[in-house]
């Protein structure tokens, strides 16, 4: 189909057809003289051809208010034309009209984003969408303060409100530093922008986090309260803070979980949150049409209730000590409005609304006016209440004082998990008031990293918070966690059943991992519980792998995904913490676990203590090993038969660094497998003792192998020689069903690659064209030897499939690579 011919601007004349369209302000028809504009016209053409195209389009754009009616009425061809002269807002808002007209605005944006950002954004061929791209990346840059709309005319539309108009686009945020970003975006003329992102934003992210005043933290509740409480935030992600703020990660976290307290602490301008205050009144409303029915059932155990008020502990409500719940049974046994009144202000479970703790008082005082019997007891319940609540005051303090955050995120910490376990839990006689009892189902339950200081249990326990929200996924990577952080952490994933992914990468847990698995173990016991990936990273580790393995499954069968790594031994591993029962020793149900990653600090894989792990994980579909060391030549075969026996649905296997040089049989045994559909033989030496038998005995087996799609060869000395040979596995009489495969950090040099395009060209050609193969990654290979040979050697394979490569500098590896020769 041919192309069709552009219309010249000047045929399009808008400013024109905008002074048609438009009346004049004097009242005549035609368009009031613009001297300014045909002086800066002259001046431009003198410049060139590019400054007046800029003119024109600066043109175009603001005749673009009066006449987008019937622009975006025009054909597609003209249309064509006329969107790389928009400025972005008008180009926005021609989405719906490019699409009608069959167009992609795509390569606008591309070209924008070109122009703009002047950088080249991180995995470009995966991004689908230019358009959100773009204008998310430009949201962050203008709210860091990275990019001035003035640069470019296309940016500089007095229409365009930069955070407002990309807002809606938003799905991913980083704040950094002294959290700028937050203060600004909570700010009052920036309402509607956070309004925007409490509908389009997904995951928020926290990186090189600094110290921050009290004013800071209270722009960090806003925003957090609004996108994760009552917005649709779903994953909260913390980087790189190396010496974190205690009362600021614990802020973050405790709001991430959903635990925020009520009334004026959430206050914006003296106002309170306008979503809160709604819940609440549609809740009161609720509460008021419900009363009636509550006052006549209550009438009916009236007797019953306040005779338990003569044998109620006053005095410990008075003196504060009596308001966990169990440790009051005098309280316990009201049934009476007030009563239900003072336990739900003790435990904060509704807001800081007087007036109705007032509306329950007279209702009570109604029903105990009728029963003259009753009246001294009611006498001494309310001056004990009254104390009660002048008690609970003091401790709260004003709602609006700076130290309410300080007050709420030190206690989280220090408070009891008998407000966080269930009732079922407490039913079955589980001790929740005290973490280093020897109950399974408190957090922190013992372990010698995880020991509760004295102390009492604070102002305002998380009991006593709202429960709002909370995220799905947290990751926290780079961040020291100290033994009172943990606990903190812990209490709160003890009651988190939102909770689905949880990443801990290089916090230097060490002993107080078992801290986590306490909170971890809480939380499993909530039938709603949802945890299904856990990944835990670190440079020491402070137990064998497999122990922790099996600790990690015994307390959370329910998991899909599993990844415990570490870099170091720990020299002092093998001491297990006081308190604490080998986990060697734990009985693993059977388990839901799908994918199983473990990264040894070099250890040696042990069958015997993997077994057990395989043998509970009967829908095992995907097994990594990582810097294992195998104690003798018959451990791969053992694995491979445990294998066998109890993973049937094993469809991914990979190894990485593993010395399988004296492995081959094993080797061979895995390529025949037919279930397996992906292989890894990552940085294996799998080539460096390797005969042309050997090399023979694997294409042949691939070639034979119908299920195998994808094998992966990096770092194992493969060659240019061995790489041609690769390339029979395609040959006429084979069999193979593999579509990728990958053969980066493999000494493979541009004639060598070249030589392999030629074979695999022949060979497809053999076959009619007929091929499966769609993939092949080349990656840190020594393609920069010869520029021209490797050009010429990759634009013929991208015409038989897709080919992933890097600019590698192989100078900079090659010392690297003759010392591990």
């Amino acid at each position: 189909m041919a192309a069709v011919p552009l219309l010249p601007l000047s045929r399009l004349d808008l400013p024109k057809m905008a002074a048609r369209r438009l009346p004049s302000q004097n009242g005549g028809g035609a368009a009031r003289p613009r001297p300014k504009m045909a002086a800066r016209r002259g001046a431009m053409a003198a410049e060139g051809p590019s400054s007046l195209l800029a003119l024109s389009a600066v043109a175009v754009s603001r005749s673009m208010a009066a006449l987008e009616p019937d622009v975006w009425a025009l054909p597609g061809h003209l249309l064509r034309g006329l969107l790389p002269l928009l400025s972005v807002f008008r180009l926005e808002r021609a989405e719906a009209a490019a699409r009608r007209a069959g167009l992609s605005t795509q390569p606008v944006w591309r070209k924008l984003w070109d122009d703009v950002m002047k950088t080249r954004p991180p995995n470009s061929e995966s991004i689908t969408c230019w358009r959100k791209k773009f204008l998310e990346t430009f949201f962050s840059n203008v709210l860091h303060g990275v990019l001035d709309v003035s640069s470019d005319w296309r940016l500089n539309d007095h229409h365009f409100s930069p955070l407002l108009h990309s807002s809606p686009h938003v799905t991913q945020l980083t704040l950094c530093n002294m959290l700028q970003g937050a203060v600004e975006l909570t700010a009052e003329h920036n309402q509607k922008v956070l309004e925007n992102l409490a509908h389009s934003l997904r995951i928020l992210k926290f990186q090189h986090l600094l110290s921050s005043d009290q004013s800071v933290r209270h722009s960090l509740v806003l925003l957090l309260h609004r996108l994760i409480h009552h917005g649709s935030v779903s994953q909260l992600s913390i980087y790189s803070w190396p010496v974190p703020d205690t009362v600021l990660l614990v802020l973050i976290l405790s709001m991430s979980a959903g635990f925020w307290r009520s009334g004026n602490a959430l206050a914006y301008r003296s106002s309170p949150c306008g979503l809160c205050r709604e819940e609440g009144n549609a809740q009161s409303q609720r509460s008021t049409r419900e009363q009636p029915e509550r006052e006549w059932s209550n009438g009916e155990n009236l007797k019953g209730s306040c005779g338990a008020l003569k044998e109620a502990d006053v005095q410990g409500d008075v003196d504060g000590r009596g308001a966990g719940p169990g440790q009051n049974s005098g309280l316990s046994g009201l049934s009476c409005p007030l009563q239900n009144q003072v336990c739900e202000e003790a435990s904060s479970k509704v807001s800081c609304d007087h007036a109705s703790v007032q509306g329950g008082s007279s209702c009570c005082s109604e029903q105990l006016s009728r029963h003259p019997v009753l009246r001294k007891s009611r006498r001494r319940l309310k001056s004990a209440v009254g104390k009660k609540r002048r008690c609970l005051r003091r401790s709260r303090g004003l709602c609006a004082d700076p130290d309410d955050l300080y007050d709420f995120v030190f206690t989280v910490a220090r408070e009891d998990s008998s407000g966080l376990l269930d009732k079922s839990s407490i039913a079955e006689g589980e001790n929740g008031g005290n973490w280093t009892s020897s109950s399974t189902g408190s957090p922190c339950s013992g372990s010698a990293g995880c020991k509760k200081r004295g102390g009492s249990a604070g102002i305002f326990p998380l009991k006593a918070a709202h429960h709002f929200r909370s995220v799905s996924t947290l990751e926290l990577c780079s961040i020291p966690l100290t033994g009172d952080t943990c606990r903190t952490l812990s209490n709160l994933l003890s009651s988190w059943v939102s909770l689905e992914n949880l990443v801990l990468s290089y916090n230097g847990l060490g002993v107080n991992i078992f801290c986590i698995l306490s909170g971890l173990r809480a939380l499993s016991r909530h039938s709603d519980c949802r945890l299904h990936v856990l990944r835990v990273s670190d440079v020491f580790s402070h137990m064998p792998c497999m122990e922790l393995v099996r600790c990690i499954l015994s307390t959370l069968p329910q998991l899909h995904t599993l990844s415990v790594s570490f870099d170091l031994k720990n020299q002092l591993e093998g001491n297990g913490p006081e308190g604490n029962p080998s986990c060697s020793d734990a009985e693993i149900p059977e388990s839901c676990l799908e994918q199983l990653e473990i990264r040894f600090p070099r250890e040696p894989l042990h069958t015997m203590f993997l077994l057990p792990v395989l043998k509970a994980s009967k829908s095992l579909q995907q097994l990594s090993l990582d810097s294992a060391t195998l104690p003798s030549s018959q451990e791969l075969g053992l694995l491979l038969q445990a294998l066998k026996e109890c993973n049937p649905s094993l469809k991914k296997l990979s190894f990485h660094d593993v010395n399988l040089a004296d492995h081959q049989k094993e080797v061979l045994l895995l390529l025949q497998d037919p279930i397996l559909q992906e292989i890894s033989f990552s940085f294996c030496r799998l080539f460096e003792s390797c005969t042309a038998e050997f090399l023979m005995e694997i294409i042949n087996t691939v070639k034979k192998n119908t299920s195998l799609k994808s094998l992966r060869l990096p770092g194992n000395r493969l060659g240019n020689h061995r790489l041609v040979a690769l390339a029979d596995i395609f040959s006429e009489d084979s069999s193979s069903s593999l579509c990728q495969l990958d053969v980066s950090s493999n000494c493979i040099k541009p004639d060598g690659l070249l030589e392999f395009t030629k074979k695999l060209e022949g060979h497809i050609q053999q076959r009619g064209g007929q091929i499966q193969f769609t993939h092949l990654r080349l990656f840190q290979n020594w393609l920069d030897q010869d520029a021209e040979t490797a050009q010429e050697a990759l634009r013929r394979l991208k015409a038989v499939c897709s080919v992933v490569n890097d600019s590698w500098d192989s100078s900079q590896a090659f010392a690297d690579y003759i010392s591990v020769m």
